[in-house]
């Protein structure tokens, strides 16, 4: 071999060996995961996705990272909704409602009195009930339900022009907020309130202006939200056993190994324990708050009348949202009762 061969090869190799370094350190970059979230700072299922970032990136040794954002710092509800279905962000928080009008039989999970409780929703959408409704979501949408958390159970919170409610006929006329899809505005016309549609981030000065003049959720968001500041009553309706489901778009899903797979849900697994875990601890004790901020606590409000009335309206007015119910399914459903 002579000088300038030997000189040639030399360079060959170094570009060779540059190209293999870069291509592992190309390698080595942690995987990126997005989480967005309009819930704000204390519910527990904001804090639920600081416990995934965490563990997951333990369980990965920090091949995989997740960046998250809360309090709507990059879409509004409905936003977010559309981002994860085009892989404009990874991870949200999705349930029945907003996935009903893409797959009209979901919004029976969403109905008012469905489940009976909390170990009687679990044991539905985190079984084999769940595993066949987020398999039709991921192929009906491409994004993949990984869960379902324990959002708390909803109650009536109202102003206090409205006066006491006992009964559903004493929510007529009532302004209600509801987030703006058909199940949503179903889930309204069912408590017998008249459903007004407002972003999550509004309805705070929406009950001081009188925009509306109620809305419904789980008492822990009540607390963390400040509704209690611009509200005077909350009616212990127990309505909806509500879940949240953390969501990843489908291709982003399927661009993980199985062993990354396996860390993702080992992590889920973890938030959700805790997210669980963290609101009923907080339902139990909660009410003692509210008092003290002055609230009104109307805890007879007559269940049986306001299930009734539910269920003809389902059946009536929102007869467009019922007739796509699986009927067999919802039996099945309810035979789980514990």
């Amino acid at each position: 071999m002579n000088r300038f061969s030997a000189i040639l090869l030399v360079c060959i190799l170094a570009t060779a060996s540059v190209f293999a370094a870069g291509q592992q350190e190309a390698s080595q970059k942690p995987i990126e995961i997005n989480f967005s979230s309009v819930s704000v700072p204390g519910d527990a299922h904001t804090e639920a996705m600081t416990v995934f970032k965490n563990e997951l990136e333990r369980l990965s040794d920090g091949t995989m990272i997740v960046n998250v954002y809360h309090s709507g710092q990059l879409y509004s509800q409905e936003g977010e909704q559309s981002a994860v279905r085009q892989g404009t962000v990874d991870m949200v928080y999705t349930s029945a409602p907003w996935l009903a009008e893409f797959i009209p039989y979901l919004s029976m999970f969403s109905a008012v009195y469905t489940f009976q409780g909390y170990d009687h929703m679990t044991s539905v959408l985190n079984g084999e009930i769940g595993q066949k409704i987020f398999d039709d979501v991921v192929a009906s949408q491409g994004i993949r339900p990984l869960a379902a958390y324990y959002l708390g159970t909803r109650q009536l919170n109202l102003v206090e022009k409205v006066g006491p409610v006992r009964t559903p006929e004493d929510m007529a006329g009532v302004k209600l907020r509801t987030p703006g899809s058909p199940s949503w505005l179903a889930l309204g016309k069912a408590l017998g309130g008249n459903p007004t549609p407002m972003a999550f981030n509004e309805v705070y000065m929406g009950l001081k202006t009188g925009a509306v003049e109620g809305q419904d959720n789980p008492l822990a968001t009540d607390k963390n939200a400040k509704f209690y500041e611009v509200t005077k009553y909350i009616v212990l309706t127990n309505h909806v056993v509500d879940s949240t489901w953390p969501t990843i778009n489908e291709k982003k899903w399927q661009s993980f190994t199985d062993q990354q797979k396996a860390w993702v849900m080992e992590a889920i697994d973890t938030s959700r324990a805790f997210c669980d875990t963290r609101n009923i601890e907080t339902e139990e004790g909660i009410l003692d708050f509210f008092r003290g901020e002055g609230m009104i606590i109307i805890e007879d409000p007559d269940i049986p009348a306001f299930a009734e009335y539910a269920r003809n309206s389902y059946l009536t007015e929102s007869k467009d949202i019922s007739k796509d119910w699986d009927m067999d399914l919802y039996d099945k459903v309810q035979s789980l009762v514990r």
